[in-house]
């Protein structure tokens, strides 16, 4: 890499994120000579570490999560510049002893002042953390840059956001906010824009003229583990729709950009949130579904409520399908079926972009059963493209059959694919923000979420709707049957 440099604080250095994720990144990111050459890392955390037994806890995660295996020697030059600071969050006193401790680091490592603030750690703690930040003078442009890190979910609903958005940018300005969203780093997410605009094939044909609907699926299999007394104050609408699958559907759905820039493409998106079909009451009703996973003897799984640090009466969603649509001259008239839930059937994540069959055809005036062209991309487990279109049967008859063209881009023996967060935490290193989201794509996807909350909080539910390992509640399969359509199930 060029001659880059800066320093990377972990705030929650001892939790679940940097041991799972963010270390496992930087460890592959520095065997494969894609870290500055002059960088260090300070994981800041409450529990009591000398930086040696920090250090080999941060290794064993590395040899557990990491998807190269560990190199001795690779991992002896890392270790180097791994360190470990003691800090209770809340004290304000302390950032001036981090701020201290930083700056002996900073000379150590000729990174120039440039740091990078990443908040690894429950969001309760994002606004104190901030402030303590901008109070003890950590984030002043003496030298070098100050970017922050922010992980999901950004506030609570679209008052909390509001709050938290202001506090920061006290301190950062939004150049320097990097609201991190994962999913945005997957692979085949970034190759959207590029099989749209790319062949003229498909762009030609995104519009409703020619596609009859859209799904986005995020199906998990894992309950919520130890995850309870978050998910509670979340639930799937929250934790999974209003970032992560609002996000894939404006990659789809937004508009050519006027350049290849990171603002050009994140303008196109937000037209894209801001273009959303707001419910009222009664759509509310009609066009969205929540469910939440009961038990399954036969797999001896306990139900959401028998979860750790769950109530036993919880209304909390662990599903939920909705039924959008856009107010744009694109779009107008074509249904997006979203669904996302934990402990269904399958473990995937997909876009199936259906087209509408020709009944000019003379073909489909021959054979009833012609199956729609389907195009569908492919996120996990599987990356790739699939694309299904009508064939002949081999043989004496005439007839149709629905064959595939599939690409599979990790099925490749041997083949290492990128994680998400080795390719956020370098284009944070670089100041690149495409990948990372806005503050106007906050506002109008908490815009949207907040009307549903609303109505359903009007209303208690008839929870659990769902058996665990199933697709789904009843009513999900519903919403899109009585459109006379059904899920895609294949992934």
């Amino acid at each position: 890499m060029d001659n880059t440099t800066n320093g990377l604080i972990l705030f929650g250095g001892t939790g679940d994120l940097t041991k799972r994720k963010l270390m496992p990144a930087i460890y592959n990111l520095y065997i494969e000579n894609l870290l500055p050459d002059n960088f260090f890392v300070t994981a800041v955390g409450r529990r009591d570490k000398t930086i040696p037994e920090f250090a080999n806890e941060m290794k064993e995660a590395v040899i557990e999560f990491s998807r190269n295996k560990i190199d001795e020697a690779k991992w002896n030059e890392i270790s180097k510049r791994i360190y470990y600071y003691r800090m209770n969050f809340s004290d304000n006193e302390s950032y001036k002893g981090l701020d201290e401790y930083l700056k002996v680091l900073d000379k150590t490592h000729n990174t120039n002042g440039n740091k990078i603030f990443y908040l690894a750690v429950s969001p309760d703690f994002f606004g104190t953390i901030i402030d303590n930040i901008h109070k003890s003078g950590l984030a002043k442009h003496i030298k070098g840059y100050k970017r922050v890190v922010i992980e999901k979910p950004f506030g609570r609903d679209l008052s909390s956001a509001r709050e938290l958005n202001k506090q920061i940018m006290k301190v950062f300005k939004e150049d320097d906010i990097y609201r991190i969203d994962h999913y945005l780093g997957k692979e085949m997410l970034q190759n959207i824009m590029v099989i749209r605009f790319a062949n003229t094939t498909f762009e030609t044909i995104w519009n409703s003229e020619h596609i009859d609907h859209i799904q986005i699926t995020s199906s998990e299999t894992m309950g919520v583990d130890e995850r309870g007394g978050y998910y509670e104050s979340a639930g799937a609408l929250k934790d999974m729709v209003q970032n992560h699958l609002l996000q894939f559907l404006s990659l789809i759905a937004m508009e050519p950009p006027r350049k290849i820039d990171t603002e050009s493409i994140r303008n196109e998106k937000v037209k894209v949130l801001k273009s959303l079909d707001v419910y009222s009451d009664d759509e509310v009703n009609k066009n969205v579904v929540r469910g939440q996973y009961g038990s399954n003897p036969e797999y001896k799984i306990a139900a959401y409520r028998g979860e750790k640090r769950t109530s036993d009466d919880s209304d909390t969603e662990t599903f939920a399908a909705l039924k959008i649509k856009i107010n744009s001259k694109r779009w107008k008239g074509v249904p997006f079926y979203i669904r996302t839930g934990k402990r269904l059937a399958k473990k995937g994540v997909q876009a199936v972009i259906e087209f509408k069959i020709d009944h000019k055809s003379n073909y489909h005036e021959l054979v009833d059963d012609i199956k729609p062209n389907q195009l569908t991309i492919n996120i996990q487990p599987k990356e790739g493209v699939n694309f299904r279109f009508n064939a002949k049967k081999p043989g004496e008859s005439n007839d149709i059959i629905p064959v595939n063209m599939d690409f599979c881009q990790n099925c490749v023996i041997g083949y290492n694919s990128q994680e998400a967060y080795e390719r956020l935490l370098l284009d944070v290193m670089k100041g690149d923000k495409t990948l990372f989201t806005r503050w106007d794509e906050v506002e109008y996807s908490w815009k949207f979420i907040d009307i549903i909350s609303r109505n359903w909080q009007k209303e208690k539910p008839d929870f659990p709707n769902y058996q665990a390992f199933s697709y789904g509640p009843k009513k999900a399969d519903e919403l899109i049957e009585r459109d006379g359509r059904e899920w895609v199930n294949d992934f």
